[in-house]
């Protein structure tokens, strides 16, 4: 089916000013993606300026200024796929290895290559299968020193299912509370200052105050509305508001008050039973807690992680975390307002009157994307006012409704309250916490619009936009405008702008950026499985994951699919990192990873010439040694891309 002509085909050059204009007007008069007054500057925004057009009540002999073509956004040559086992970046970029798991942040914590260090070390090292980050300055605008704060997902499996090299060489199950202990110590978070040396290299500052490893052990605070509910009781914790460790840490966020916002996505896989029988209440069910035994076998050794001997254990996880990142006696603390999820990232933005608004995705087929508001309003430079903004406000969780043309993938949508007092379809929760707890079941409830596993967010740093990759959903069964593939192997990018450019706003409207997709693959253009028109043979890509604006509003898309680089993947290679310019809508191949990789994480110095990421569970298969080669067991680590010419990473 042909699609409509709409905002993607807006031109990037303005010369055709007549046609410029009818195809802005279309987009505005019918339906289309923006209206109510604020259609017309959208559509500027969303194609590049106006750079000739003229006011119908100029006189005839006026003279019109014409604005200078701007620069163009993406300032670097596009490089190909590569399925080796090395990093690639564009040409005039240079890419450095830069705190591999197992990096000491303490003396005395060296790293073993045969696996033989324990729990006690890995606890004063860098985690394992790094991902979100972030990049704090030490001091203003200072992009010569800062704390590198980065979250560690899980331990290295091998297909995801077993462990492999935790231990040096590849097993299959723990056998010993110490090997458990090992492995909570390679998960949650790395707080890691930094510095440029004389020779202007980055090196880690061993010994330094700032240096901290938070883990699946560290004591936390539950804070929020659902802090002390019956629900998060245990025997080891009777008031319910505190919490031992941060789990399956996945994205990130961070806020302007310079916190770091952690988020726990998988961690009903660390949660099964040693006793056989299905003891799981239906919201675990939802939730995902495994009926007997799990991969990670922590439950054989740490009671906690028994469903069956600490049912409300579980429903400690789920949450996002706040941490102050420069006092490492500072407790972090799990902020229940937010609701209880498997939180992708968690993206903020701040109203005009101060309002913050964090955008998050819950990453599992079929679920939901989510917005809190605060109570309180954000005042700068007020760290006592906004220690505590995160702590109390609204929970919205999001429909996307299809406009009135069919195929456009474009369309209205509204934020829906889950607030048990003011929602019919929530009487049945016993209490505000139940419903933050079973943040699922709520937005079950209401009906909100299943996704195809919504992951990153950002928000457009001039325009406000909202982007948030949907990464895949091969089980979709039935198709809508915002997710219109079945069985949608590629995944999509969907953004919108909030009714009024508002982050409180209740209604939206949206449409889809990029429909990722395979026209090596799949050659008739008019087929959804070929993409967008934005996705060609020299730019194809599946499973859109990370995803960050820099400060000049590239779009940076990171992809965790498959590397096979056959078959429905054919010609796409190993995972990548895309760059887009989100009004030509034009995307560039901008780095390319190792084998069996995902690329993730992405944070910049406040110059923007350094540009940090991550590299996660590279040779998960098995079939890779990066970063040290030969032999090696493979290491998740950082990257540090730099231009050569010492410019802006991106220009």
């Amino acid at each position: 089916m042909s699609k409509p002509e709409m905002l993607d085909d807006l031109p990037t050059n303005t010369s055709d000013n007549e046609h410029f204009q009818a195809v802005v007007e279309r987009a505005v008069s019918r339906r289309g993606f923006l209206k109510s007054g604020i259609g017309l500057s959208a559509a500027v925004f969303l194609s590049g300026s106006l750079s000739a057009c003229t006011s119908d009540d100029n006189d005839d002999d006026e003279t019109v200024e014409v604005p200078e073509e701007p620069t163009p956004l993406l300032g670097f040559q596009a490089i190909p796929i590569f399925t080796d086992d090395a990093v690639h970046v564009a040409a005039g970029y240079t890419a450095t290895v830069f705190a591999p798991w197992g990096t000491p942040l303490f003396s005395g914590a060296a790293w073993k290559t045969d696996g033989s260090d324990n729990a006690a070390a890995q606890a004063r090292q860098v985690g394992d299968n790094h991902d979100g980050i972030h990049f704090f300055p030490l001091t203003e605008g200072n992009s010569e020193e800062g704390l590198l704060v980065m979250n560690h997902e899980y331990t290295t499996t091998t297909g995801r299912a077993t462990y492999a090299w935790l231990f040096g060489t590849p097993n299959t199950t723990i056998t010993t509370l110490e090997q458990a202990n090992k492995a909570i110590a390679a998960h949650g978070v790395s707080v890691i200052h930094i510095a440029k040396n004389t020779a202007g290299k980055w090196e880690i500052k061993l010994d330094s105050q700032y240096n901290r490893r938070i883990t699946a052990s560290t004591l936390m605070l539950i804070t929020g509305p659902a802090a002390g509910d019956a629900l998060l009781q245990t025997s080891a914790d009777a008031t319910g508001t505190s919490a031992f460790g941060t789990i399956n840490n996945c994205g990130n966020g961070w806020t302007p008050w310079d916190t770091y916002l952690t988020c726990e996505e998988n961690f009903n896989n660390y949660f099964g039973s040693t006793t056989e029988g299905d003891g799981r209440s239906a919201a675990q069910k939802r939730y995902g807690l495994s009926s007997g035994a799990t991969s990670y076998g922590w439950e054989q050794f740490v009671d906690r992680f028994d469903y069956k001997k600490e049912p409300n254990e579980s429903n400690r996880f789920g949450w996002i975390v706040e941490i102050d990142p420069f006092d490492a006696t500072s407790t972090p603390k799990k902020r229940t307002a937010l609701g209880r999820f498997k939180h992708e990232n968690a993206a903020y933005r701040i109203g005009t009157d101060g309002t913050v608004a964090i955008y998050m995705g819950d990453d599992q087929a079929d679920d939901y994307v989510y917005k809190f508001v605060s109570s309180g309003k954000y005042i700068a430079g007020n760290p006592r006012n906004n220690a505590n903004l995160l702590d109390a406000g609204k929970l919205y969780v999001a429909r996307f409704k299809a406009g009135a043309t069919s195929g456009d993938f474009m369309g209205d949508g509204e934020w829906v309250l889950l607030d048990r007092d003011a929602t019919p379809e929530l009487a049945g929760f016993a209490n505000q916490a139940e419903v933050l707890i079973h943040a699922r079941l709520a937005a079950d409830a209401v009906g909100a619009t299943k996704m195809d596993r919504p992951e990153w967010v950002s928000v457009h740093p001039e325009s406000g936009e909202v982007y948030v990759t949907m990464t895949n959903n091969s089980g979709r069964s039935t198709a809508d405008e915002a997710n219109p593939r079945l069985q949608n192997r590629y995944g999509q990018i969907v953004r919108w702008r909030e009714a009024g450019n508002d982050p409180a706003a209740t209604t939206f409207e949206w449409d889809i950026f990029v429909l990722a997709g395979n026209p090596v693959k799949y050659t008739d253009r008019n087929d959804l499985k070929s993409g967008s028109a934005n996705v060609t043979t020299d730019n194809t890509f599946n499973s859109p994951d990370g995803l960050g604006f820099d400060k000049d509003g590239r779009l940076w898309i990171q992809t965790d699919g498959n590397y096979s680089n056959a078959g429905e993947y054919e010609g796409q290679g190993n995972n990548q990192m895309l760059c887009a310019d989100p009004a030509s809508k034009e995307i560039r191949r901008f780095f390319v990873g190792p084998q069996e990789c995902e690329v993730t994480g992405l944070t910049f110095t406040p110059d923007s010439k350094t540009m940090f990421i991550n590299i996660q569970h590279p040779g998960e298969g098995g079939n890779s040694h990066w970063p040290d080669g030969g032999t090696s067991v493979p290491r998740s680590a950082t990257i540090i891309i730099t231009k050569d010419d010492g410019g802006v990473i991106g220009s």
